[in-house]
Parts: structure tokens; C-alpha cells; sequence
């Protein structure tokens, strides 16, 4: 998706949806990691995520109402934030989703075994062999593999 359709799938999902026109600019952001999207209280531009327009069309659009709240009520000076019961009643009303999809397909997981007992401790983070030991019973860890959610590396 170009950021040209990106940016009439925002102001065709705002009339559709909040019966309001969208007047600023929507873009892709590629430095977006774990969130869908964000506004920007100054310029009430918007940024997306580009790995989210790989999800289904519907949660796309959910990230964008979820955004486009935002946009609204801040336009008419109302609470935008997530805590605020405004945003939570129109972020109700139009659909939008709550929290952004998790799309990390490839977190390396570290697998440690215990020389004593012998348990298997898994770690998204690799740890110090010399300076942690098993929790459990003390002993030495003995670092043993690395694998991925899709299989070992």
C-alpha cells in the first residue's frame, strides 16, 4: 500500500465512520516497532506501522478508527487520551480496536540447562552464565541452543 492510499483509506474511513473530514496528513512510519500507530498532538498527523496493512483488512482499519479517535477529540477539545472516558465511549462506538495486534513473527527465544538438576530455563534475553545461576537449586547454567517461534535456528 502506498502512503497516496493509505492516505484516502483514512479520509474515506473518517467520513464512513466519525462523519468528520480527516484534514492532515497520514503516513507510514517504519521506526513503529510494537504499536499500530500514533498521533501527533502538534501537527495531528498520523503515523502507521507498515507491517500492520500485512494484517486482515478489518484490523487495519480498526488500527485507524483507533487513531482517528484520537485525532477527533483532540480537534474538539475533548479528552483523547486513552484514559479518558470520551475516547473509550467513541473508541467503543466506532469499533476501533483497543490494542495493536502483536506481529513480532521472529523473537529468538535462549535455552539454559542446569548442570544439577538438570531444568531447562528458556529466555527471550541471553543471560550471563557466569554471573546467574538455576534458580531452583543454585547450580551452574550451561547455555544450550537458540530457536525462533518458527523452529531452531
Amino acid at each position: 500500500m502506498s502512503e497516496e492510499e493509505l492516505q484516502r483509506l483514512v479520509e474515506q474511513t473518517s467520513w464512513n465512520f466519525f462523519g468528520k473530514p480527516f484534514k492532515h496528513q497520514a503516513r507510514f512510519n517504519n521506526r513503529l516497532r510494537t504499536t499500530g500507530g500514533r498521533y501527533h498532538v502538534g501537527d495531528h498527523h498520523l503515523d502507521f506501522n507498515p507491517k500492520m496493512v500485512t494484517l486482515n483488512h478489518e484490523t487495519f482499519v480498526g488500527i485507524i478508527k483507533h487513531e482517528l479517535c484520537h485525532y477527533h477529540l483532540h480537534i474538539e477539545n475533548k479528552g483523547y487520551r486513552h484514559k479518558d472516558a470520551d475516547f473509550k465511549e467513541l473508541l467503543t462506538k466506532t469499533g476501533g480496536l483497543r490494542y495493536a495486534p502483536d506481529i513480532q513473527t521472529n523473537r529468538r527465544f535462549h535455552v539454559y540447562k542446569c548442570q544439577s538438576c538438570q531444568l531447562s530455563i528458556t529466555r527471550q534475553k541471553r543471560i550471563n552464565t557466569q554471573r546467574f545461576v538455576c534458580g531452583r537449586c543454585g547450580g551452574k547454567l550451561l547455555y544450550e541452543r537458540t530457536y525462533t517461534e518458527n523452529g531452531f535456528q
